[in-house]
């Protein structure tokens, strides 16, 4: 499974909404947008990779208290493994009433 279908189906666990790189449909009051940010590989051995580092960002969009979702998507990350590499309140989007809070994420995968 690739850390995007991972991190769709814990969102999707925690009774989300959530698409990647944009919300494509008409936004409802509470959703998520995946946006992948970074692969790397770790960890080499006879010159080959052993292990792919990856990194995304989730961007939990509310409108109104964010704090429940927030703490749902924090708690199913860190049980699934991830690791929260940084936590923020981005704004308050005057235009469209949404607070945007992001989680940026990273795992380790071992190559196959």
């Amino acid at each position: 499974m690739s850390m995007l279908e991972e991190l769709n189906n814990l969102v999707t666990g925690c009774g989300l909404p959530v698409e990647t790189g944009v919300f494509s449909d008409v936004a409802p009051d509470v959703y998520v947008v995946i946006t992948p940010m970074s692969d790397t590989f770790d960890a080499f051995a006879d010159n080959l990779p052993q292990a792919d580092v990856q990194e995304a960002r989730l961007s939990l969009f509310v409108k109104g208290s964010y704090t429940k979702q927030k703490n749902a998507i924090v708690r199913a990350l860190l049980g699934a493994g991830f690791t929260v590499t940084d936590r923020r309140y981005v704004e308050r989007e005057d235009d469209t009433g949404f607070f945007h809070y992001s989680v940026d994420v990273s795992k380790i995968f071992e190559m196959e």
